[in-house]
């Protein structure tokens, strides 16, 4: 499938009635087998790289080459994680979106955290203009470009909900496709969110109540629903139990194990 059709094709997941589920690989090999199990778009994760390297963050370049080997992996629309991409500057941050891009990504984000510690989200007038760069740079690349605009208030303390809508109320006015405050984490929250918005609003569910059901975040209007970092996680902490396990002197993990059955035809494309 050319870039061209996976961006039509993703922009047309974000129209329809029913919440587009939204994965996040963080290899060739896991997003072969999430496109196996029928998934239709994939997303990239800052954190699953960075559980890869070994480290806290990834650098800027290694989230570009894990967004080129992911859209090489299947035929699926590549959405990218970009941080805040690595730039304070609006226009140098947009330069992020472009190269995202040319990577492969038919979608991307941008986020209103800034990475310090002492003034961890961007000051407002600063985090919109950064969107609007961004959207500006998104409409003039080669193919019909989703931007999503986070505003990342509630996972850095800032546990205000009025000043996340309105962040995102902005990002919307600035043109942002898609809109992202994650660290919602009741139904009643993102419900607040949904309505006080127009654009698409994706919910990840690696911070949220795990027993909201995807019929019920349809039923509230939310467009896109993703996972964040959370299936990296969940295959690390199947590795340790088995390592301690094995540590111990004991081998019982081995019989939950995935089969090769289960794993051959996705890695035989």
């Amino acid at each position: 499938m050319s870039d061209r059709a996976k961006a039509a094709r993703f922009q047309e997941l974000h129209r329809r009635p029913e919440p587009l589920l939204l994965p996040n690989p963080w290899d060739v090999g896991t997003a072969r087998l999430l496109a196996g199990l029928g998934f239709e778009a994939l997303a990239t994760t800052s954190l699953g790289v960075s559980n890869t390297h070994g480290r806290h963050r990834a650098s800027r370049q290694e989230l570009l080459d894990n967004c080129r080997a992911i859209d090489a992996a299947t035929p699926l629309p590549v959405n990218a994680d970009l941080e805040n991409c690595f730039a304070d500057d609006p226009a140098d941050a947009a330069r992020m979106i472009e190269d995202a891009c040319a990577h492969g990504a038919v979608g991307a984000s941008i986020e209103d955290a800034t990475g310090g510690r002492r003034a961890p989200i961007y000051d407002f007038g600063l985090a919109v203009d950064r969107v609007r760069a961004a959207v500006e740079t998104a409409r003039t690349l080669p193919v019909p470009f989703v931007l999503t605009a986070r505003a990342e208030n509630l996972l850095y303390g800032v546990d205000d909900l009025d000043d996340t809508i309105r962040r995102l109320q902005a990002f919307e006015e600035a043109g942002a496709d898609v809109l992202y405050a994650p660290g919602l984490r009741t139904l009643e929250q993102m419900r607040t969110v949904v309505a006080s918005v127009t654009k698409p609003v994706n919910v990840v569910m690696g911070f949220a109540d795990p027993s909201i059901t995807l019929d019920q975040l349809g039923e509230i209007g939310v467009r896109r629903v993703s996972i964040g970092g959370a299936l990296s996680r969940l295959a690390l902490r199947s590795f340790m139990t088995g390592a301690r396990e094995m540590r111990e002197g004991r081998f019982g993990f081995v019989a939950d194990i995935a089969p090769m059955s289960d794993l051959l035809p996705a890695f035989s494309r």
